[in-house]
């Protein structure tokens, strides 16, 4: 609906399953007053916005860039059509004054960022209009007419029949259906299931159709309307293996029995190898981010990258979902090679990339910005190493087995001794680091600059990545050191530049670290990026630290469980109310959850956002979905669904090596 109330718009988006074509039917209704619709086009060709050409008659619109082409049919012809270039002749810019005064029928010789424009009939207030539109593509103008045509020809109601898998067709109803747990862990949601549900088809649908498996971070460009469309832009349309990891997580956490498994098996392809192209260091490690087809992109080497392939892997094999042959033969080919990355690092020796990785000191953390000690990090290193000894056992390897989980004990017998700091700006002084420069967390060494925003002493910088040390069960929930974080992390008192947590919606939420700079311009209003790094630029709150929180609160819950059943489930019900509610009002009318959402601070951006709404930043982001799944799956068993059982028994339990 219009925000001034004047008209309101309905779509429904689908694919032919049997034809290179999108179909988009349309339901426009005006609201007050009279209306005119038009039907707006801008194509980007070949995934740049500079070298098209289009061409617009009333019965079908033409865009194109060498041999990639599109054409739009309407299902009724329209009353005007019109092409041209953006900002100069095309019909956004031409109705400005409210009609159309020019109309061009082609581009003609010259190519560039064009819009094609057709308008349908006026509406009275109170009078609505359906229109279908079908969107064929191809490698020719004929192939992507013959696909438009092969669409409107099966019927749009037999083609949407078919998309859904009605009746005999096989179709999204039918995954829907396989997915074995999602009733059982909708009951946990707060909104009828309303979101569970949809976030089931969007992380489905992050995987490539062309090669299984891969699984990409989002199907998005962050703040894309301002991203520069000259060259090819993948944005998030590509492969993290932690974002990775966490979408194939989710599916299992749904029922899913195939897809993590094709998302296993696609790993080596992003793993480098002795053969990698350009690579002529280490190997073993996972690369950055990649092309869906293995391409490389980015090169920095984060450790929890390569532990998190081998945690998915031990995870399908406990499932059942892959047997011991197949964990033998990843062992040999995938795993090994990992985890012996995870002990002896490695000069990496691609691209720019040539450092020394000495583990668990990490090139990059999460976040991709900083390098040193870092609790998330090594919270999956600690984790990867553990289950590798155990898979290596099962492989038949004792040797790497009491080496891999050699490294792990000792890596976890110093994570306080590296990270948490005793002489801190905040509070009591003793709470965990975002990340230690060196091994000394005391000695207040600055960070590097980011995003515009200048170095910082590290005990400045909080974040909520300890809190992974709880959910691997690399420390116990009610480990001195995690409490201790506690204040610090939930101090809403701070000033705006290092607080963390901010509750809108009636929820906690929290950014991703004090001083962060990835987001909009707190002065300007600007997006990311906007003419270069700023000092102005503010990351805002991420929903997914809503659900990391929810986690570490049910983790404290069944640490100490009430002899007092009703009190456990109200406690329950409690973590339900805050988190699982919380995440679902961070989601947009259409069920998308954002990166991002705005936390109140500063200019609030031409779009006017309201504290608790999503930004132009990256939606849907994959992983804030699957951190909804996972939190859900957590509360339906009463158990943590990324926690690990020999972590766990080792490292946080009574009688194990976790420092009390």
């Amino acid at each position: 609906t219009d925000k001034q109330g004047r008209y309101e718009i309905e779509k429904q988006i689908f694919t032919d399953p049997d034809a290179q074509s999108l179909v988009v039917r349309t339901t426009i209704r005006a609201l007050k007053g009279e209306i005119t619709p038009w039907l707006l086009l801008e194509p980007h060709m070949a995934n740049t916005g500079v070298g098209d050409s289009g061409e617009a008659q009333r019965g079908a619109l033409y865009a194109s860039e060498g041999d990639v082409h599109l054409a739009l049919r309407p299902a009724v012809p329209f009353e005007t059509a019109s092409v041209g270039f953006v900002g100069v002749s095309d019909g956004l810019t031409d109705l400005a004054d409210g009609r159309l005064d020019n109309v061009y029928e082609t581009t003609g010789q010259q190519a560039g960022n064009i819009m094609l424009a057709g308008g349908m009939r006026q509406l009275r207030a109170g009078e609505g209009l359906s229109r279908d539109f079908v969107i064929g593509f191809g490698p020719t103008r004929t192939a992507a007419s013959s696909a438009a045509n092969r669409t409107v020809a099966t019927g749009l109601d037999e083609v949407l029949a078919r998309f859904n898998g009605e009746g005999d067709r096989i179709g999204w109803e039918d995954y829907i259906a396989s997915l074995s747990d999602l009733p059982r862990i909708a009951e946990q949601s707060t909104d009828g299931g309303e979101l569970a549900y949809a976030s089931a088809l969007m992380l489905k649908v992050q995987e490539d159709r062309t090669h299984a498996g891969a699984l990409i971070a989002s199907l998005s460009n962050p703040w894309g309307d301002t991203v520069d469309a000259t060259e090819s832009s993948t944005g998030y349309k590509a492969v993290w293996p932690r974002d990775f990891y966490q979408v194939a997580m989710a599916l299992m956490a749904l029922g899913d029995a195939e897809t993590p498994v094709a998302a296993f098996r696609y790993l080596p392809q992003v793993q480098v190898r002795a053969d990698t192209p350009g690579n002529t260091g280490a190997t073993g490690w996972f690369l950055q981010k990649t092309h869906v087809d293995g391409q490389i992109e980015w090169v920095g080497v984060q450790l929890d990258q390569t532990a998190m392939p081998i945690m998915l892997g031990w995870k399908l094999w406990k499932a059942g979902r892959i047997d011991d042959a197949e964990l033998a033969a990843m062992y040999a080919r995938m795993i090994k090679p990992a985890a012996d990355f995870l002990v002896d690092g490695g000069k990496a020796g691609i691209l720019w990339n040539d450092r020394q990785i000495t583990p668990p000191w990490t090139q990059q953390e999460r976040w991709e910005e900083q390098e040193g000690y870092s609790p998330s990090t090594t919270a999956a290193v600690i984790t990867g190493l553990t289950v590798a000894a155990d898979i290596a056992r099962a492989s038949g390897d004792p040797a790497s087995a009491a080496r891999y989980q050699a490294a792990a004990d000792d890596y976890a017998s110093k994570v306080e001794a590296r990270m948490f700091t005793t002489a801190g700006e905040y509070g009591d002084g003793r709470y965990f680091l975002r990340l230690s420069r060196n091994e000394d967390p005391n000695d207040k060494l600055p960070l590097g600059e980011n995003n515009g925003q200048p170095a910082m002493p590290e005990d400045r910088i909080i974040d909520g990545g300890f809190l992974e040390l709880v959910r691997y069960g690399v420390r116990a929930a009610d480990a001195p050191s995690i409490v201790a974080t506690l204040p610090e992390y939930d101090d809403q008192t701070r000033e705006a530049r290092f607080r963390v947590r901010y509750d809108l919606n009636g929820a906690p939420g929290f950014r991703r670290y004090g001083n962060d700079g990835y987001g909009e311009n707190a002065e300007t209003g600007g997006n990311y990026g906007l003419g270069g790094m700023t000092p102005g630029q503010r990351g805002r709150v991420w929903p997914i630290f809503t659900g990391e929180r929810g986690h570490y609160e049910l983790a404290a819950l069944l640490a100490h469980p009430s002899a007092d059943q009703d009190w456990n489930t109200a406690q329950l019900n409690l973590i339900r109310q805050t988190y699982v509610r919380g995440m679902e009002s961070f989601a947009n009318g259409g069920l998308l959850l954002p990166e991002q959402v705005w936390d109140g601070v500063g200019h609030p951006t031409p779009h006017g956002y309201r504290p608790g709404e999503g930004t132009n930043s990256a939606t849907p982001l994959a992983w804030t979905h699957a951190e909804y799944v996972k939190l859900l799956r957590s509360l339906a068993d009463r158990a943590v669904w990324d926690r690990y059982a020999p972590v766990e028994a080792r490292y946080a339990s009574p009688g194990g090596r976790n420092p009390r």
